[in-house]
């Protein structure tokens, strides 16, 4: 760009005394506005580049931050003003005028309570670097300061930044990466202090709910324990895990060396809710390896300004959500019933998504900037996630590696190869060389398997590569509907169609998402009777519709289809035999009797 070659222009010849320190005030939760200050001492430009990101590391979708910032002032240090131009939507140029000390002032919108956000309300002010502070464009590498003014004295701090000396609610980022890597908590909290493998952690808590910290905090030292076996130690001096109870988020972001956690409130003595709560918190620690060391070579350097595009993302994230169903099983937090029952929902969400036949696993991570997170009505038709389906390529992927050696090698040597050679010295990998580590463990050329499975389209044979290890996929006994595509839902006594499968017999007629449905053959239909009113019918037979479609009635005649499965599980194959046993405890600690 060249607004990116004419903002380095800005830089001195002598960066070493340049210093940037953020003030952060939070006076009126009301307002939900963050007072935000930037003190720049030591300039010796004719002007200072200022640039806000808009998206951040972890959360792969152009957020806009800048949005949220309102009132921005700057002046000298005897508070004259300087005058300032925006540049672009996200970059700001403040003409210095030979002053060497300066500040700019601005107030930020904060009331988006998620993970990669930021939220401010009577309770807390919760802040993500990307989302709060600029950066100067040259000088990305500058040691910076944040000062914290809590709204009230008992406010608590957590964040995993080192304090500054004799300087109270002060902490030092090394530079802006670190600065964004390190949210910061701040307002009324409850916390847990323990230790795993000699290092310090810390649970903190902010909002009410029926969470049971001990219990928390014991399953949690199960799993940072496991991982860490799995990796050889642990890469960090302290760890903070910061949990939101919320009304019914849902959500994580990982960091070097803390992650952030949303969940719903009273969603913690539900045990299958809970189980999915634990599975989060693997999730999230696993990434402080696969992701933020081990990570793609266009993630090692971040582009804060634009897309950073790469194909692997599914081995990021996928790979990191086949571990998050292991790690629980192995930490004995839930046992082999429970795994195949949260795998099976995974399965069923897979084969249930039509869009996995169409979007390459490749293609889904490169184009997580404009889909994954921007779903519309055709998004099921149209993609697949690389989360769910780089789980199922992953599974694959270790099965192979484990069946051809015996059991003697995981995808797990896979992560630390890539652990030794990319993670320590944090050098991001090609796709290449992603490849060639999985080769190297499974023993084989993985060309063909990698073009039919994640640069292609191919359905996942999932049942063959399960059965060695003496499990197989079956499908609803029960009856099932004849096949129409679309699913509905009811919004206040409307029955609305919320999804029409491609090439489907709704599809056919042009049924489209957002119609009201009114009746099948003349008879009024609800979405809690929809399903039971297909039971009426067999494939072949004709069914007149009766629906609104942008206010203008319309009924159509349509053939139903032959029935496909709702619910897929993953179950014990008939006989095993000693073998399968034996690769089935290898693989997943249990016994085949237990299952």
């Amino acid at each position: 760009m060249i607004q990116a070659t004419e903002t380095r222009s800005q830089t001195p010849q002598s960066q070493t005394e340049v210093s940037f320190h953020y003030h952060v005030a939070m006076s009126q939760p009301q307002s939900h506005l963050l007072d935000i200050t930037l003190e720049v001492r030591n300039w010796t430009a004719s002007h200072l580049d200022l640039t806000f990101p808009v998206w951040t590391p972890g959360s792969y979708l152009v957020r806009e931050y800048a949005k949220q910032i309102q009132e921005l002032t700057a002046k000298n240090d005897s508070g004259t003003p300087l005058t300032w131009q925006k540049q672009s939507k996200n970059q700001w140029r403040i003409q210095t005028e030979n002053q060497h000390n300066l500040s700019i002032s601005y107030r930020l919108f904060a009331n988006e309570l998620t993970v990669r956000t930021n939220h401010f309300d009577d309770t807390h002010a919760y802040f993500n670097g990307a989302a709060t502070f600029f950066y100067s464009p040259g000088l990305e590498h500058h040691p910076i300061k944040v000062t914290i003014h809590p709204h009230h004295p008992d406010w608590q701090i957590a964040t995993t930044l080192p304090a500054v000396d004799n300087k109270p609610n002060c902490f030092y980022a090394a530079d802006f990466d670190t600065l964004v890597d390190n949210p910061f908590e701040v307002g009324i909290q409850e916390r847990r202090s323990f230790e795993v493998l000699g290092k310090p952690h810390e649970l903190v808590v902010w909002g009410q709910g029926n969470l049971n910290l001990d219990r928390l905090v014991q399953d949690t030292k199960r799993i940072i324990e496991l991982e860490a076996n799995l990796f050889d130690g642990l890469p960090y001096d302290r760890y903070l895990f910061l949990l939101h109870l919320s009304a019914g988020g849902f959500g994580g972001l990982e960091h070097k060396t803390c992650c952030s956690l949303n969940y719903p409130r009273l969603a913690f003595q539900n045990r299958d809710r809970y189980r999915r709560f634990m599975q989060l918190v693997a999730h999230e620690f696993f990434h402080l390896w696969n992701v933020k060391r081990i990570r793609p070579k266009a993630l090692e350097h971040f582009d804060y300004e634009a897309e950073n595009y790469t194909p692997s993302l599914w081995f990021c994230e996928g790979a990191t959500s086949y571990y998050d169903m292991l790690i629980p099983l192995w930490s004995k937090i839930y046992g082999g019933k429970a795994f195949l029952k949260i795998f099976s929902k995974d399965v069923t969400r897979f084969y249930n998504t039509p869009g996995r036949l169409v979007q390459p696993l490749s293609e889904s991570s490169w184009d997580a900037w404009i889909k994954l997170y921007r779903r519309d009505a055709n998004s099921d038709n149209s993609q697949i996630s690389y989360y769910l389906k780089g789980e199922m390529v992953a599974l694959m992927l270790d099965l192979t590696i484990r069946r051809n050696s015996q059991n003697a090698r995981s995808l797990t040597d896979v992560l630390r190869q890539l652990w030794d050679e990319f993670g320590k010295p944090e050098i991001g990998y090609t796709p290449q060389q992603l490849q060639a580590a999985f080769e190297t463990a499974a023993g084989q050329d993985l060309s063909e398997f990698f073009q039919r499975y994640i640069h292609g389209t191919e359905e996942l044979p999932l049942s063959e590569y399960l059965e060695p290890f003496g499990l197989r996929i079956k499908t609803d006994e029960a009856k099932q509907p004849p096949f129409l595509g679309v699913r509905v839902s009811d919004d206040r006594g409307i029955t609305l169609v919320d999804f029409v499968e491609a090439g489907s017999p709704a599809a056919e007629v042009g049924l489209e998402p957002g119609d009201e449905l009114l009746a099948i053959n003349r008879l009024r239909v609800t979405a809690d009777g929809f399903g039971d009113r297909l039971q009426d019918f067999d494939a072949g037979d004709e069914i007149e519709l009766s629906f609104f479609h942008q206010d203008e009635l319309k009924m159509i005649g349509l053939t139903l289809t032959e029935p496909r499965p709702a619910n897929y599980t993953v179950t014990t194959v008939d006989n095993p035999t000693p073998e399968q046993a034996q690769n089935l405890q290898a693989w997943l600690g249990v016994e085949m009797t237990s299952l």
